[in-house]
């Protein structure tokens, strides 16, 4: 599958380290040419001698030893390489590429490289989550370079949380969907809407729900990697708008999100509404705070737009997809949401599931069409969702 490809990969000092020797030999498997350099902490986990018998290559772990061959080391491997893959990376490396600092053979090559760089970070939960850590990250994305998240979980060192590195089932999977360069939306014009939206009651208050967006980002960044030009509109959310994005909108209001909806809709092919939008708002928003009292307080609310049922009235030749977060009777209340809504399908979760729903980075979905048909998925990121609801998606468009 990635015969003839020439993949550099670069190992940072980390008790991951040991996860490396396997993406290596899954690379070598897919008939991968795989060339290692090492950090010198790299080296203390694990010796050279591993990564050269899995390569079959020899391993760099020095700017200034005797070189092998005659070329200019660093400069040879940067061109040589048709990917650059750093795993684990640790918050150190990240650190020197996004400062430019090159003081070692592994982060000299990577600022001699043209070719695509692909960062696997793996680091203890507070330095993962460490705001200069994050602005690290958040400069190379800017810059073009692709990061593969880290996983949750037990770390090496007791503690519970994210920062395990992405495991080599996975992070072979993106090298090789790099690779394939699935292109299979190109142009098509795709609206994606996500995360909450937020009533007024007062100045200080407001009516919310739990929706972190992570779904409707997601669907937004494998959209831009398979070629569609994506529009996100988006409630207020913690995240990172996904690189690629041709248009990005945040909004409040349920008010807020249907005006905007509406005036991007007739530009769009591809409609997918996974955004957690207030049923209700407050009748009258206060203008002051309202001050607390002995007595109770009472807060009329009138009905909000529903914006998938307005846009299924008019969706025409549209793909309209739809979402259903429920509690109980997942089934029967999503299929009221496909004909009442006129949907093409809909993605439906049960919000008691452990791993679905609000806030995680894996969900369990049900997809059920306009004829009924269930498909049942089991716990899995998602990014893989997306691709699913994608796939979905290109098989309307045929």
């Amino acid at each position: 599958m990635l015969s003839g490809k020439n993949i550099v990969l670069g190992v940072s000092g980390g008790i991951a380290v040991y996860k490396a020797c396997d993406i290596v030999s899954r690379l070598k498997k897919l008939n991968a040419n795989v060339k290692v350099i090492m950090t010198k902490s790299a080296t203390e986990f694990v010796t050279p001698l591993t990564f050269q018998s899995l390569s079959q290559n020899f391993v760099i772990t020095d700017m200034f030893k005797e070189p092998k061959t005659w070329d200019v080391e660093h400069i040879s491997l940067a061109q040589w390489a048709d990917l650059f893959l750093i795993a684990p990376a640790t918050a150190n490396i990240i650190g020197k590429i996004a400062n430019g600092i090159a003081d070692d053979m592994l982060s000299t090559t990577v600022m001699a490289t043209k070719a695509e760089v692909v960062i696997a970070p793996a680091m203890n939960t507070n330095m993962y989550e460490n705001k200069i850590v994050q602005d690290n990250i958040s400069k190379l994305i800017k810059f073009g370079y692709k990061f593969i998240e880290p996983e949750s979980g037990r770390l090496a060192c007791g503690d519970v949380g994210k920062g395990k590195l992405a495991s080599p089932e996975n992070i072979v999977k993106e090298i090789i969907e790099i690779f394939t360069d699935k292109k299979d939306l190109n142009e098509k014009n795709i609206l994606i809407t996500a995360g909450p939206t937020i009533e007024s009651i007062d100045p200080v208050r407001y009516i919310t729900n739990r929706s972190s967006g992570k779904m409707g980002y997601s669907i937004a960044a494998e959209a831009v990697k398979r070629g569609a030009n994506v529009t996100l509109i988006s409630g207020k959310t913690n995240l990172d708008i996904p690189v690629g994005v041709k248009k990005f909108i945040e909004v409040e209001s349920a008010d807020d999100m249907y005006n905007v909806v509406m005036e991007n809709l007739e530009n769009n092919d591809i409609i997918i509404k996974s955004a957690a939008v207030a049923d209700y708002k407050p009748k009258y928003k206060q203008s002051k705070k309202i001050k607390k009292s002995d007595e109770d307080l009472c807060i009329e609310l009138d009905r909000n737009y529903d914006i998938l049922k307005e846009i299924g009235k008019m969706k025409k030749n549209k793909v309209l997809v739809g979402f259903a977060a429920e509690t109980n009777d997942l089934i029967e209340n999503a299929k009221k949401k496909i004909k009442n809504k006129n949907l093409d399908f809909i993605v439906a979760n049960d919000l008691t599931q452990e791993g679905a729903g609000f806030g995680v980075d894996t969900n369990i979905v049900k997809i059920i069409d306009k004829n009924g048909n269930i498909e049942q998925y089991p716990k899995m990121s998602k990014s893989d969702i997306a691709n699913i609801i994608l796939d979905k998606i290109k098989l309307l468009l045929k």
